[in-house]
């Protein structure tokens, strides 16, 4: 029950845009009493929803999935009990993949904790390993998000999930990248392999595609797993993210590791802190002074920038918290900017 909550969508398919939340929510939350004339509707159920989906993303004419069906990939899945369940096998079937799959009761009861993280996947990666998986593939419980297991059973973090998708899509459609500020340097490392820069919006999916509707974005998503294609629809799509990343495995013809170690590789480390009474300001300038010359994003919190690290700092919108991400080369440096984060808060 801690995991149901209520998603708002406008009719054109967006979850709403912040101007249109902030009017939603002003009404919601001024507690005036809310009267409506009676409404009667009808219930309909629409049995072809999943097929239309998939056969959207396959008609898309820049698309060409010959390559992945000639290679006949074996896919081990994790559905967690969720939504997922009525999709991925349909997805992976049309694909021409042998799948091996766990937890594909979509009856909402987790076997595991729910987010597609690395620390949730031990026991996935095994049945990728002893399933002899090309890949793995765990979705979260609303398959909006994706992660991606290797070949050996190794979760490589869901970060890779966009840069797989964004290195495919680029590939046959060049264009502008949209991701958000807390989101991994692999994205980046993988629009400049094809002449791209990446532009980073406020966390969160509707800032994302607000963003992504503003420069026309051909790809874009969140570090989460969530993958975004413009061309199917604006929102986060796991079928969408793993089609992609079997593409990029038939493009390339190397193991998921293979291309995991083709680029360079990133520590990502976060922490939070109890939210401080008053303004965060002072907060944000100690740590500006911590790190001199680098590049200040004001967007979201103060996210601060060098050729190969970064740190953001920013207030939680669901707990009373303020989260501290930091990616650098190796642990050690992504740790080091965690402390300077903390160390900044206490002067």
């Amino acid at each position: 029950i801690a995991w149901n909550a209520l998603k708002f969508m406008g009719p054109g398919g967006r979850f709403l845009a912040t101007d249109e939340a902030d009017a939603f929510f002003a009404i919601v939350d001024g507690g005036a009493p809310i009267t409506v004339a009676p409404v009667k509707g009808r219930i309909t159920e629409d049995a072809g929803a999943v097929d239309r989906h998939l056969e959207r993303l396959f008609a898309l004419p820049w698309l060409d999935l010959s390559k992945v069906k000639a290679r006949k990939f074996t896919v081990a899945l994790d559905c967690v009990r969720g939504a997922g369940a009525t999709v991925m096998p349909k997805l992976f079937a049309a694909l021409g993949c042998t799948v091996h799959a766990i937890n594909m009761e979509p009856d909402g009861r987790f076997p595991r904790e729910p987010e597609p993280t690395p620390e949730h996947l031990g026991e996935f990666g095994a049945f990728v390993r002893e399933s002899r998986a090309d890949i793995g593939i765990a979705v979260d419980p609303d398959v909006d998000r994706c992660a991606l297991v290797d070949e050996a059973g190794r979760p490589i973090g869901e970060d890779y999930t966009l840069a797989f998708a964004v290195r495919a899509v680029l590939a046959r459609k060049p264009g502008a990248v949209v991701t958000n500020l807390s989101t991994s340097l692999v994205l980046d490392d993988a629009a400049k392999a094809f002449g791209e820069t990446v532009e980073r919006a406020p966390v969160g999916e509707a800032n994302v595609v607000e963003r992504m509707v503003q420069r026309g974005a051909v790809v874009g998503g969140e570090g989460n797993g969530g993958v975004i294609l413009p061309d199917v629809h604006l929102g986060r799509d796991a079928p969408v993210a793993a089609t992609l990343a079997l593409v990029l495995l038939a493009d390339r013809g190397v193991p998921v590791s293979g291309i995991v170690t083709s680029a360079p590789r990133y520590a990502i480390v976060k922490a939070k802190v109890a939210r401080p009474a008053g303004s965060l300001e002072p907060w944000y300038e100690a740590l500006g002074r911590q790190l001199p010359g680098a590049r200040a994003d004001r967007q979201d919190g103060l996210r601060l920038a060098l050729a190969d690290r970064w740190v953001h700092v920013r207030p939680s919108g669901t707990e009373p918290v303020v989260r501290i991400i930091a990616e650098a080369p190796d642990v050690a440096a992504a740790q080091d900017l965690i402390r300077r984060g903390q160390a900044a808060l206490k002067e």
